[in-house]
């Protein structure tokens, strides 16, 4: 494994490479950073993969100074960097949101995409009463001021952990427990995010321009749109597969890291090699 700091503009990335062959690089959710993978990582470069994985802007170790981006072109810089011209891209929430987005405006650098209780920029798939509910307490806490970090990483996973009323026994302790450390981190005083510049038109309404392979991973466990925009994804982007698992939630590549690389690997694989 080797950890780089790869620049770009007002900022740089935190990153881990390892491995060799057909590049992947994992993209973490929202509530975590690129220790998420760790679980999983292994698996992939034993099935034959470079995985390269980094710190979005605002979250882990890297830093950034308060000024527009893109996280579409920081996933282009850090290809650019380790000299990858094509890569398969995974992203959890909101690492698919960017996942998506990259294999829209960037087309000849994404070999495919798996979205992993994926984000979709534009979409709206509803949700139950509870989820609204939970939602609405989030947004409450996220917008206080201070924060507090600890209330926030609590619901969240609840939320995202454990998945919406699910008993907080459902899932391992060690992931609940790595998740509410990664969550709280993002909201520690003095942390700057920069300024996010989304796509425009967004993902959902330009699905004719996703044409990459794409699998789309959801749990029952998670919050409906979860799913429900997987299936979405299939019905409607050119060359794109759901897969919805019963006794998952959010975190797929925390709960059941052996299974999710397995299932990467064999949809990556009629692909042959890339780059």
């Amino acid at each position: 494994m080797t950890q780089r700091w790869v620049a770009v503009p007002g900022g740089r990335l935190n990153v881990l490479d390892e491995g060799a062959g057909p590049p992947i690089v994992l993209l973490h959710a929202g509530i975590a950073n690129l220790r998420a993978w760790d679980a999983m990582t292994p698996a992939l470069v034993a099935a034959g993969h470079r995985v390269v994985r980094y710190d979005q802007r605002g979250f882990g170790e890297t830093v950034t100074e308060d000024v527009p981006f893109s996280n579409r072109a920081d996933v282009v810089a850090l290809l650019d960097a380790l000299a990858i011209g094509r890569a398969a891209l995974v992203g959890n929430s909101r690492g698919g949101t960017v996942a998506f987005d990259t294999a829209i405006e960037f087309p000849d650098r994404v070999a495919a995409v798996i979205g992993v209780g994926a984000g979709l920029g534009g979409f709206d798939g509803g949700g139950t009463p509870l989820e609204y509910e939970l939602a609405e307490a989030m947004d409450a806490l996220e917008s206080a001021a201070p924060p507090d970090p600890a209330a926030i990483a609590d619901i969240d996973v609840r939320a995202w952990v454990d998945g919406p009323g699910q008993p907080e026994t459902r899932v391992a302790a060690a992931v609940r427990d790595a998740v509410r450390e990664m969550d709280a981190d993002i909201y520690r005083a003095g942390r700057v995010n920069g300024q996010p510049i989304a796509l425009d038109p967004v993902a959902n309404d330009r699905l004719a321009a996703l044409r990459v392979p794409v699998l789309a991973v959801a749990g029952a466990l998670d919050f409906t749109e979860s799913a429900a925009m997987a299936r979405h994804l299939e019905a409607n982007a050119p060359n794109a597969r759901a897969l919805i698992w019963d006794d998952v939630a959010h975190m797929i590549g925390m709960e059941v890291p052996e299974r999710l690389a397995e299932a990467i690997t064999a949809f990556l694989a009629p692909l042959a090699t890339w780059d």
